[in-house]
């Protein structure tokens, strides 16, 4: 009887164990992954960054990809990213303000180039000159509202007294990408891109947009309070400012702020 009894105890205690890890092993298993919200322009070097950190660390790296508006909007709205790559600094800056991101965790992790771009080789010139004469139809920004490359590129017309002249012709991207996909199908003759999707694309004309026409691009990384009690988005972050990462960022010819 007394067998019995200790085995009914045994089983039962198996059983508790078996649904602790039933609760427990997701938990688990979502701890050593690390869950990014990505400005669509740093898509590649992303990419690659995870790729280099996972096989480093073994841990599981996840990105989603977007305008940083829209990715702020998803955020706000409870998406469980545990950090943010934007675009700008601004809504690095605001996540925190606004309780999204931890306090003091941000920083420019990369700084950004505005290029104007055409797939075709001979249309745009070392000065942008294909801005003031006309020669196309369409020109494709992505939205300004959204995405720093476009609010980048409407100041830089805006600086060069063009815009009113040009907005007729321009045309919306969702995000980046999209903008270059616009550019490179020919839908639009010209578009506002990032220096990294140029230089990674073969063939093709650009002009490389002045500093001094627009604010700097500034790139900033926060820690979200999703993320604030995951490790690995602690050890993500820290790894984002090592030579290995700086090296892959740089590559995709991004600069980085000078050491103060």
């Amino acid at each position: 009887m007394k067998g019995n009894v200790f085995g009914k105890a045994a089983a039962s205690l198996k059983s508790l164990l078996a649904f602790a890890l039933l609760i427990f092993t997701p938990a688990l298993a979502k701890a050593a992954e690390v869950t990014i919200a990505v400005a669509a322009n740093f898509t590649a070097a992303a990419q690659e960054i995870a790729e280099k950190f996972q096989a480093e660390t073994s841990r599981t790296v996840s990105l989603s990809f977007g305008s940083t508006g829209q990715l702020y909007a998803q955020i706000i709205q409870g998406a469980p990213f545990d950090i943010l790559l934007s675009a700008d600094a601004a809504r690095a800056k605001k996540a925190e303000d606004e309780g999204w991101g931890v306090a003091g965790s941000g920083f420019t992790y990369a700084i950004g180039r505005l290029v104007l771009w055409s797939a075709k080789a001979e249309l745009v010139d070392a000065e942008g000159a294909v801005l003031r004469n006309g020669n196309f139809t369409h020109l494709a920004i992505a939205n300004p509202a959204t995405a720093p490359y476009g609010a980048a590129a409407v100041e830089a017309m805006q600086a060069l007294g063009l815009y009113d002249q040009i907005a007729p012709k321009i045309v919306q991207g969702e995000n980046i990408i999209q903008t270059y996909q616009f550019a490179a199908s020919g839908n639009a003759e010209l578009g506002f891109v990032a220096l990294s999707q140029v230089l990674e694309a073969p063939g093709g004309s650009h002009w490389l947009v002045p500093e001094n026409l627009h604010a700097p691009i500034l790139q900033d990384a926060v820690l979200l309070k999703a993320g604030e009690q995951n490790r690995f988005a602690v050890e993500f972050l820290a790894w984002l400012k090592s030579p290995p990462a700086v090296s892959i960022i740089e590559k995709h010819d991004y600069t980085l702020p000078r050491a103060k």
